[in-house]
């Protein structure tokens, strides 16, 4: 770890001294208290001409989702939180869809889908499927984007190749940060990513597919590990963003060399001296506040290109 930021190392240093424990360590309800503590911390995010939350049916129940709209808002992203399918909710968010829709000229669709253990695989898959599907009716002139950071961007990319499956409605664009893409424990970044400085460790991570989906024979579905997809062929084209320090980093850079190789566009943007969840320290850390300006780019371009192409 010699090579972490050290702006970032001291945020991470001042968050264990405030008393923050490795997720691995905490029940379900007591890290989601510790994520939800670390959120109010954050300043407010910038203003928006809407929020609003709503609901959205899915079958016999209701997907609670918070709308952000921007002034100009040429796309709609539909944004699935981090936290390993167990943790986190509108509120953790909040600066980032602020920030994604400020950036973005877009509207976001926040999603507060189902979590586990409570709700195992696919409770939240089938959640952020019917939020887009409701997005793509609200907002029909609208490019649709999908987005996530962690188990969130696992969400956004296996929701994409769901819909690919049965037809629609075309996604414009993925948008994914340090995205969780496969089961697989051995790759070189979950052996060395072990320090209980870090948001996220090896063992948080078995912590979570433990919850989120107990049995394990299921793990390889492409549902929940989406490298095992047998074709990515017509995904939509991604962003991935990652950082050197994560013990995801090994399988996003796989997933998005996988991407690449079944022909879809993929722009690729690693930071080596950045860990995982780096994201929600934008106003801190000049690298997050780069990578919010990447996805953004992302959003904008997703927009012009289905202007031009319509």
């Amino acid at each position: 770890m010699a090579d972490l930021d050290s702006g970032l190392r001291a945020i991470l240093a001042e968050l264990v001294r405030q008393g923050r424990k490795p997720v691995a360590d905490l029940t379900p309800d007591a890290a989601r208290e510790q994520m939800g503590a670390r959120a109010a911390q954050a300043p407010v995010g910038p203003d928006l001409s809407e929020v609003v939350d709503l609901a959205v049916l899915a079958g016999r129940h209701h997907v609670p989702v918070r709308l952000y709209v921007a002034e100009r808002a040429d796309a709609v992203v539909v944004f699935c939180h981090g936290g390993g399918w167990v943790i986190g909710d509108l509120d953790t968010h909040d600066h980032l869809c602020r920030t994604i829709a400020v950036l973005g000229r877009c509207r976001v669709v926040s999603v507060d889908y189902r979590l586990a253990p409570d709700h195992v695989f696919p409770a939240g898959l089938d959640d952020v499927e019917a939020a887009v599907r409701w997005a793509a009716g609200a907002f029909p002139d609208a490019s649709l984007v999908v987005a996530g950071d962690s188990a969130g961007a696992n969400l956004a990319t296996a929701c994409a190749r769901r819909l690919r499956d049965c037809g629609g409605p075309r996604i414009a664009a993925q948008l994914l940060a340090y995205p969780v893409t496969d089961c697989d424990f051995s790759r070189t970044s979950y052996l060395t990513n072990q320090d209980d400085l870090l948001l996220l460790r090896s063992a948080d991570m078995a912590w979570f597919w433990d919850r989120y989906l107990p049995d394990e024979a299921m793990r390889t579905h492409p549902d929940a590990s989406p490298l095992r997809a047998s074709s990515l062929a017509g995904l939509p084209p991604a962003t991935v963003v990652l950082a050197g320090h994560d013990p995801l980093h090994d399988e996003g850079l796989d997933y998005a060399r996988a991407l690449r190789g079944a022909g879809v566009p993929v722009e690729l943007v690693t930071y080596p001296t950045m860990a995982h969840g780096f994201l929600a320290f934008a106003q801190l850390v000049r690298e997050a506040g780069e990578a919010l300006e990447v996805l953004a780019k992302a959003i904008r371009v997703a927009a012009l290109r289905d202007t031009r192409s319509g």
